[in-house]
């Protein structure tokens, strides 16, 4: 098999892994707990999951692909960069993130997701597993999008914005399981923009940093504020 084979057949493994996690893994975990409830403990084994398909994508790369898992070399930038840029980026995916959010539900008259306001409750008071979980969506989700997939779809097909194209709209496909048009766009639109943010500067650091503040903020006022007043965020 070709490079640019073994290349595509790692998104492709990449995607359905990623995609298995996110639509079978609680039915999964209740088989294996036997607690059939949406709980903190199941959750986290959620989790879990994630870094054992950045886990398995890491070896694939090394045994299977024998490159780096990152192909992109990082770029070292000052300190100030990175205050500068996880900033930036936090602002321009939260005011336009909110801005796009505001529009689809004129638009559609969409509710909050049911899934979202379900997986709230579980994060009540367990700033832990807040941390966790935004760091595990901040470093695997990042890792896997925009360092994985990004630069071998450019490299497939030798064009940068398709590179930026398909790894947004995985991303934002992925998020589809939380049941609303917004929890698709809006993370594509993110998505976007980190790619774009990739492609330019190559620093995954920066990405994984600005996704978790990025998550622990919305998180951290999904903790404080009653569930049904949050559909405008």
């Amino acid at each position: 098999m070709s490079l640019n084979g073994k290349y595509a057949l790692g998104i492709l493994i990449t995607f359905v892994l990623l995609a298995a996690v996110m639509l079978y893994i609680f039915p999964f975990i209740y088989l294996i707990t036997g607690i059939k409830a949406f709980t903190p403990v199941n959750f986290f084994y959620t989790r879990i999951a994630l870094w054992a398909v950045l886990g398995l994508i890491f070896l694939y790369s090394v045994f299977i692909e024998k490159n780096t898992f990152l192909l992109w070399k990082e770029k070292k930038y000052p300190v100030l960069f990175y205050i500068k840029a996880v900033i930036v980026l936090y602002l321009v995916c939260a005011v336009c993130g909110s801005f796009l959010n505001l529009i689809i539900q004129l638009l559609t008259q969409e509710g909050m997701s049911k899934k979202l306001a379900q997986i709230s409750s579980v994060f009540k008071g367990n700033y832990l597993l807040i941390i966790l979980t935004c760091f595990t969506a901040g470093a695997v989700e990042e890792l896997l999008m925009r360092g994985y997939i990004q630069p071998r779809i450019e490299k497939i097909y030798n064009n940068p914005y398709f590179g930026i194209f398909v790894s947004a709209a995985l991303f934002g496909i992925l998020h589809s399981t939380y049941g609303t048009i917004g929890q698709v766009l809006v993370p594509f639109f993110i998505g976007a923009v980190f790619a774009s943010f990739y492609k330019i500067y190559s620093n995954i650091k920066i990405l994984i940093i600005c996704h978790f503040m990025y998550d622990f903020v919305s998180m951290m006022i999904m903790n404080f504020i009653d569930i049904k007043h949050l559909s405008a965020f």
